[in-house]
């Protein structure tokens, strides 16, 4: 079938679009900043739900999605989704591990032999820290016996088809349970990541509810931060955005006029950010170094030129435990007219 050309003026194609809501996504879901071509119905929602109804339902035309959920998409030639290299988070991941005081673990290495909570056995920030651990701490997955909290109905590994590779030992928390009520119990030594935000996929309580029974391993995190970011380069993405495949093959334009909307959407943030702090320079000598930062920098790093050594970085996580069946290269997880950007 031909493609579908752009809307001549005045015309637009209405689609669905979910994002995680944050400073980069806003405007977007506020309306102020839409794609050329396109009126969009926008939902604000938590990624774990989001990626959920993605996988399961398909609920929406464009959305955030999990690159780790990208990347088997791409592995199994599913092709349901075409990727943009806009990266809507960017975290030192393996920083929010945290552990259960008492529990005998006081560095990274610690981890071996112990049980460990994860919300999702596949999810990116997972992937991320379990690399980390392995390249930086010799900690093989393998030597953890791994606790996730999310069912079969609401998991993204339902909506993948992943299952966990041999050796690797994957508990199901019960589901009148949660990682942070084993956390308390005494059931877990640690956990990767702690999710609490109010969704339809996650189950446990808040942080403050397990007082002082846990800190994070590496504490502080910020000078953690600093040296991974320093020695590596990296700061790393966990999710992207996708259209639907059978979309973006009939309105092939869609790809690099969403990939614009986020681009202006950028500058737009940027922009308030130096409006609000230059007013308060003659006076606050420490904000001479802030501003230079919001000028040059750029919190959401996007494209796949910049990001290759990260992507090919996770790509390999993703292979070396068992995410992913082969290597993927991290061009195949974008559509092609973003190749070059």
């Amino acid at each position: 079938m031909a493609a579908t050309p752009a809307p001549a003026s005045g015309g637009s194609v209405e689609v669905s679009l979910a994002l995680n809501p944050g400073p980069l996504t806003r405007p977007l879901l506020d309306g102020e900043i839409t794609a050329e071509g396109v009126r969009w119905a926008a939902t604000a929602l938590h990624p774990s739900e989001m990626f959920w109804r993605q996988l399961r339902f398909g609920d929406f035309d464009i959305s955030e999605m999990s690159l780790s959920a990208l990347l088997q998409d791409v592995d199994r030639g599913t092709g349901d989704w075409v990727g943009l290299p806009v990266f809507t988070t960017r975290h030192i991941c393996h920083t929010d591990i945290i552990v259960r005081t008492g529990a005998g673990v006081e560095t990274p290495a610690d981890l071996t032999g112990k049980r460990v909570g994860v919300p999702e056995y596949q999810q990116t920030s997972a992937v991320w820290s379990r690399g980390v651990l392995a390249d930086e701490h010799g900690v093989d997955p393998r030597g953890i016996t791994w606790f996730m909290e999310r069912g079969a109905g609401v998991s993204h590994a339902a909506g993948t088809g992943f299952r966990p590779p041999e050796g690797v030992r994957v508990e199901s928390v019960p589901a009148s349970m949660s990682i942070g009520s084993l956390l308390a119990a005494g059931e877990l030594d640690a956990s990767l990541l702690y999710l609490s935000d109010s969704n339809l996929v996650d189950r446990s309580p808040g942080r403050d509810r397990l007082g002082g029974r846990v800190r994070r391993l590496f504490d502080p995190p910020a000078e953690e931060r600093a040296r991974y970011a320093s020695a590596t380069g990296f700061r790393h993405a966990t999710h992207c955005v996708v259209i639907k495949s059978a979309l973006a093959a009939r309105h092939p334009w869609l790809v690099l006029n969403v990939y614009a909307a986020f681009e202006r959407a950028k500058r737009l943030v940027a922009d308030r950010a130096r409006a609000a702090i230059e007013p308060w320079e003659p006076v606050l000598p420490a904000v001479g170094d802030v501003l230079p930062a919001i000028g040059t920098s750029d919190p959401w790093p996007g494209g796949l030129v910049s990001g290759a050594p990260m992507l090919a970085t996770l790509c390999r996580y993703a292979h070396e435990q068992g995410i992913t069946r082969r290597l993927v290269d991290p061009a195949e997880l974008f559509a092609a007219q973003t190749h070059d950007l």
